[in-house]
């Protein structure tokens, strides 16, 4: 064989190995979506045997997926056993301007243990966001927050003053910020401006969140204004990824 034909060799197994993982990532996709939504009621997945012929795959490719959602902790694979749902994640909507508590209030009990609490001087940027003079003190509140017991957000909160203090009278432990906020100021909030990303999970928040070192972590920035537009509230929430997912409906005007 000459060295053009082991080039053209070598070219063809790489195109077969990223076209197997291509297609596993599509196999992967769809088997995600039906484990967040509970599609498998019993908890069970079916055989490989049944979704190499759902799919239209080979055997390898359907391994090749399954392998992908149990690095993700959705599933668990067990000799003689089968392929069960190893984890359960929660819908987290984005139409609606709700507290975490009123959001999953139907899939069990969100409570709060209130880490650290106080005034303080807060950067620039905070005070900019918040539309602040410099050096002017906020309300800083961090808060590690479970669903059912399990660690789900690690919350760090900077708020006005003359709310956020009349604020850490009240029982953070088991209501959400949003509803205290529209009680202290007399007003309700409207608006809030948002942004999700992905973030590595750094030594204290992975500690505190019982995840792992440099997992990912879901990254919600917002920044929520009163009705009138003043704004109030800046938070920075770190979401485990694994047991958390955020949707809505986009409409195109």
């Amino acid at each position: 064989m000459t060295r053009t034909d082991n080039a053209a060799t070598a070219l063809s197994l790489a195109d077969a190995r990223r076209l197997r993982a291509d297609r596993a990532r599509q196999v992967a996709d769809v088997l995600r979506r039906q484990v967040l939504y509970g599609a498998f009621r019993s908890g069970a997945l079916p055989s490989e045997a049944e979704l190499v012929r759902e799919f239209a795959a080979s055997r390898n490719t359907v391994r090749d997926a399954l392998d992908l959602l149990r690095a993700e902790g959705l599933i668990e694979r067990c000799p003689g056993v089968g392929t069960t749902v190893a984890t359960e994640k929660y819908p987290h909507g984005l139409e609606r301007l709700l507290g975490l508590g009123e959001t999953l209030r139907e899939h069990g009990e969100v409570t709060n243990e209130v880490r650290t609490t106080g005034l303080i001087a807060p950067p620039r940027e905070i005070s900019a966001r918040l539309r602040l003079p410099p050096g002017e003190p906020v309300v800083y509140v961090e808060r590690l927050r479970r669903l059912n017991g399990l660690p789900l957000s690690l919350d760090l909160t900077y708020l006005v003053r003359d709310l956020g203090e009349p604020l850490l009278a009240e029982d953070l432990a088991r209501n959400d910020v949003f509803v205290l906020l529209e009680r202290i100021a007399g007003a309700p909030l409207g608006r809030a401006e948002l942004t999700l990303e992905a973030v590595n999970a750094d030594a204290h928040s992975a500690a505190t969140l019982q995840a792992p070192h440099g997992a990912a972590l879901m990254m919600v920035e917002r920044l929520t204004h009163l009705a009138d537009g003043r704004p109030v509230d800046l938070e920075f929430i770190r979401f485990r990824g694994d047991r958390i997912t955020m949707g809505g409906t986009l409409h195109r005007s």
